[in-house]
């Protein structure tokens, strides 16, 4: 079987939990925090302080996500939003945004690590770190505090500075402005895409190209 064949097989595959993990995890709670206001150039979408996944693209085209790093349905769309990057590289921005659920205990946890990690500019080192490693601390009702601080040793970040910002509770600040964003647009569920400032609820991998292609044309 040829490499894009397996890949191909791996994302259809993907999405099947995808589509389990969002109608699995129910909604969010009703005592919904007041969004901070946006200010000239933002939107409840993308903020100034909004993370981007590699190069902004030229087209103005988003494509914005809301996830839990716990999520297993997060984890399982994880190759194929890598794939989509590869597929539009240069052409879409990817913006991620947090919003970790309150049925996981490490979620919010995982979410001030990338953060801390992320004010060292290796936001993206430890977003993919804690996609590779989810079987090995999701799931659970302990905290994985040590473990993420050894991720972020691993990575070569500053360990003082970075459990200082770990610990800061404008980091949680930060996430908890994520979340109230998303649920001001309605988020019920991870993940959960936005293309241009439209909800998508994808079955198939192809639901999302189909997505950026026409919003590519307009």
């Amino acid at each position: 079987m040829s490499s894009q064949a397996k890949r191909s097989i791996a994302i259809v595959g993907a999405f099947v939990l995808v589509v389990l993990g969002v109608l699995s995890l129910g909604a969010v709670t009703d005592d919904a925090p007041t969004p901070a206001p946006t200010v000239e150039g933002e939107t409840r979408l993308v903020r100034a302080d909004s993370h981007v996944l590699g190069e902004e693209g030229d087209s103005g085209v988003t494509f914005v996500e809301f996830l839990d790093l716990e999520c297993e349905g997060c984890r399982a769309a994880y190759p194929a939003v890598e794939q989509l990057r590869e597929d539009y590289a240069g052409q879409v921005t990817f913006v991620v945004r947090y919003f970790p659920m309150p049925g996981h205990f490490n979620g919010e946890r995982a979410a001030r690590a990338v953060e801390a990690a992320a004010q060292q500019g290796s936001f993206e080192d430890m977003y993919h770190r804690m996609y590779e490693t989810q079987a090995e601390w999701g799931e659970q009702q302990v905290p994985h505090d040590d473990l993420f601080a050894s991720f972020a040793e691993d990575l070569g970040l500053d360990l003082d500075q970075w459990q200082a910002d770990y610990d800061d509770p404008a980091t949680a600040e930060r996430v908890a402005k994520d979340v109230a964003d998303g649920q001001a647009l309605g988020v019920q569920g991870t993940p959960t895409f936005f293309v241009d400032g439209e909800e998508l609820q994808p079955r198939t991998y192809e639901d999302l190209t189909d997505a950026l292609d026409a919003a590519l044309a307009r």
